[in-house]
């Protein structure tokens, strides 16, 4: 008899071309865990996510599903896979669900977390894990622009060229801007992401920061739907995915219980 086993897994994407299992690479989240999996259950799995990442972004708690008739613990499952795995990524936790359970489709909504070094000099042991940015940003100007973002919107202006959603709408729930010694965070919640649309409004967020545009004009970007008029695709390193929410039915475990 077949299960439906979740997994919660963490990595650090420095080193990889994206979750996705690629042809012409081993270098995935994907085709590691697949053949860790593989392994422990004693046959071929094939694993579906609650989001894709790309190429060099991490994951606080990453959620991903498959089906199999082997028959281990959650215990087992756990310590068996991450034995196969590369010390970068690693499997927190697992749990048996019903076949109602879905990674990607039983998501209610998304997280992301992007994390700017703002210092005058740059640091060898975040090089890979923020951004740097040396000039001075303005706060409550990023504050204000990010409200307009807020909402069901056609998001097409900060949508990537390579993106294959069928619709560029997407509700953005809430963005956070917080600043904590020399770190600045922004923390965004929707229910489904483009492609580098978190890059993109980061980017754009930044040049109202350097107070190349006013916080107003926004609005004005979003209103174009013309990626030409955004900012730039900010770099993958500074951007982890905190996770998926899933209705309480499943008794999964939050990405806020895995964050420091």
């Amino acid at each position: 008899m077949q299960s439906r086993v979740a997994l919660g897994i963490e990595y650090d994407g420095s080193e990889y071309y994206g979750f996705q299992k690629q042809k012409s690479t081993e270098q995935t989240i994907q085709g590691n865990l697949e053949n860790s999996i593989s392994k422990v259950a004693n046959h071929s799995i094939k694993t579906f996510c609650s989001g894709r990442t790309d190429a060099g972004v991490h994951a606080f708690m990453q959620v991903v599903h498959f089906d199999t008739e082997s028959r281990r613990s959650t215990r087992e499952w756990v310590r068996g896979i991450n034995s196969y795995l590369p010390h970068d990524i690693k499997v927190l936790w697992s749990k048996e669900l019903d076949e109602t359970f879905h990674a990607r489709y039983s998501a209610t909504h998304r997280s992301y977390l992007y994390r700017i070094l703002n210092n005058q000099t740059p640091s060898a042991l975040w090089s890979k894990r923020a951004l740097f940015v040396p000039q001075k940003l303005d706060i409550r100007a990023m504050r204000a622009a990010s409200k307009y973002l807020i909402g069901e919107y056609d998001f097409s202006s900060f949508r990537g060229s390579g993106c294959q959603s069928n619709s560029p709408v997407r509700t953005i729930e809430d963005i956070k801007i917080t600043k904590k010694n020399n770190f600045i965070t922004f923390e965004l919640r929707a229910n489904a992401f483009l492609l580098h649309m978190v890059r993109i409004i980061i980017g754009t967020l930044l040049m109202v920061g350097k107070r190349e545009i006013k916080p107003v004009e926004m609005k004005n970007i979003l209103n174009e739907k013309d990626r030409r008029i955004a900012g730039k695709t900010v770099s993958s390193s500074g951007l982890y995915f905190l996770g998926p929410k899933y209705p309480a039915k499943y008794h999964l475990p939050d990405f806020k219980d895995n964050l420091i």
